[in-house]
C-alpha cells in the first residue's frame, strides 16, 4: 500500500484558484445575477410585469460559489458560458429603447469584465499548478 505524500497531493488535485480572481469573479458574476434579473423583471422588461428571460440568470447563480471557492472547473465552464451573456448584450445594444441600450451596455461591461477575471484566475491556477508541480520534482531530485 502506498502512502501518501504531500507532494502527492499537489500533484494528483488541481489547487484552487490563486489571488484576487474568486472575489473578483464572484462580485462581477453577481452584479450581472442582479443587472439581469432587475433588467427583465422590473427596469425594462420585454412584456409588462416581467418575463421568463429572467431565467437567463441560473447559470450564473449555479456558478456563484463555484467562482466564490476559487473550483477550477467552473471557472473552465464559465469560460464558455460567458460568451452567451456577451453576445445577448451585443445583440441588444442595438435595442429600440434608450434604456435597453444602457442596460446593454451595463451588461455588457459586466460580462466582460467576468470574462476576463475568469481568464486571469484561470491563468493564475495554471501557472500555480506548474509552480507546485515543479517544486514536486525538484524535491523528489
Amino acid at each position: 500500500m502506498a502512502s501518501s505524500t504531500p507532494t502527492d497531493h499537489h500533484t494528483q488535485a488541481d489547487p484552487s484558484v490563486p489571488g484576487p480572481w474568486p472575489l473578483l469573479s464572484a462580485v462581477l458574476a453577481l452584479a450581472l445575477i442582479a443587472l439581469g434579473f432587475a433588467w427583465e423583471t422590473i427596469l425594462d422588461p420585454i412584456r409588462p410585469g416581467g418575463s421568463w428571460l429572467a431565467l437567463k440568470v441560473l447559470p450564473l447563480l449555479l456558478a456563484l460559489n463555484g467562482l466564490r471557492q476559487g473550483r477550477i472547473y467552473t471557472f473552465k465552464w464559465m469560460s464558455l458560458a460567458i460568451w452567451i451573456y456577451v453576445g445577448e448584450a451585443l445583440v441588444r445594444i442595438v435595442g429600440l429603447t434608450a434604456s435597453e441600450r444602457l442596460l446593454a451596455w451595463n451588461s455588457l461591461a459586466l460580462s466582460l469584465g467576468l470574462a476576463f477575471t475568469i481568464l486571469a484566475g484561470a491563468r493564475a491556477q495554471i501557472k500555480l499548478k506548474k509552480r507546485l508541480v515543479n517544486q514536486d520534482n525538484s524535491a523528489a531530485c
